[in-house]
């Protein structure tokens, strides 16, 4: 029985043992990737401090134009009203495809059909 219980224990022991090593082996891997995007990380922000003026630039002219579209809707809006409607001529013609009438199956499918 202690032979039994010894052998036990340096299996559990040897199990751990090989799991430790496992969980490390997983864990320089995620470090060697965290290291390898902080570098990227770092290009990019490299790159990205060549173009934050440009960006700033950017926005000051979005801004300009949104503050100027109030303005300009109601440009537009004095135009619409001062011009004169044409006269609307009642159109009575029914516009159907050159093809012709397109014919559903989605009836037949539900076994309606259609009077």
């Amino acid at each position: 029985m202690i032979v039994l219980t010894v052998v036990e224990i340096v299996v559990l022991i040897a199990g751990l043992a090989f799991f430790l090593y496992w969980i490390g082996s997983l864990l320089t891997r995620i470090a060697a990737n965290l290291e390898e995007c902080g570098e990227h990380v770092q290009t990019i922000l490299g790159h990205a401090g060549d173009i934050v003026p440009g960006v700033e630039h950017i926005n000051r002219t979005g801004k300009v134009v949104a503050s100027a579209l109030p303005l300009l809707y109601g440009f537009a809006e004095q135009i619409v009203t001062n011009v004169t409607p044409a006269d609307a001529v009642p159109d009575h013609r029914v516009t159907r495809p050159a093809s012709g009438q397109r014919r559903s199956r989605l009836h037949e499918t539900v076994g309606f059909t259609p009077g």
